[in-house]
């Protein structure tokens, strides 16, 4: 299955979609409805997981991972209403700097 640029747009879509589902019929929705403490959590859980993965996983594993990372990134995000765009603006403004620099600029 071939992805594109939009694969991202589309899963902000249908998390935002999902926000305000019944938490029985959504996972989206049993995470809003436990607040963001819990997603966070999640968020902290799945990118550890794929921490793991990167060391003593398979190729495929880390893929997966990778997968979870993003998405439960992306239902913080939404929970805190900030747009996926938001984040890209963020990195293209990054773009061409050097990360000792860029993280430097924000110590100071």
């Amino acid at each position: 299955m071939n992805s594109s640029p939009d694969t991202l747009a589309r899963l902000e879509q249908t998390i935002a979609s999902r926000r305000t589902a019944a938490p029985e019929e959504s996972y989206v929705a049993q995470l809003n409805a436990r607040g963001v403490p819990v997603m966070a959590r999640k968020l902290g859980e799945e990118a550890v997981e794929a921490a793991i993965a990167a060391l003593a996983g398979s190729r495929e594993e880390l893929v997966g991972e990778a997968a979870d990372v993003i998405f439960h990134l992306m239902v913080l995000l939404g929970a805190k209403d900030i747009a996926l765009a938001d984040v890209l603006v963020e990195l293209d403004r990054r773009e061409g700097v050097s990360g000792i620099v860029e993280k430097a600029s924000r110590n100071a």
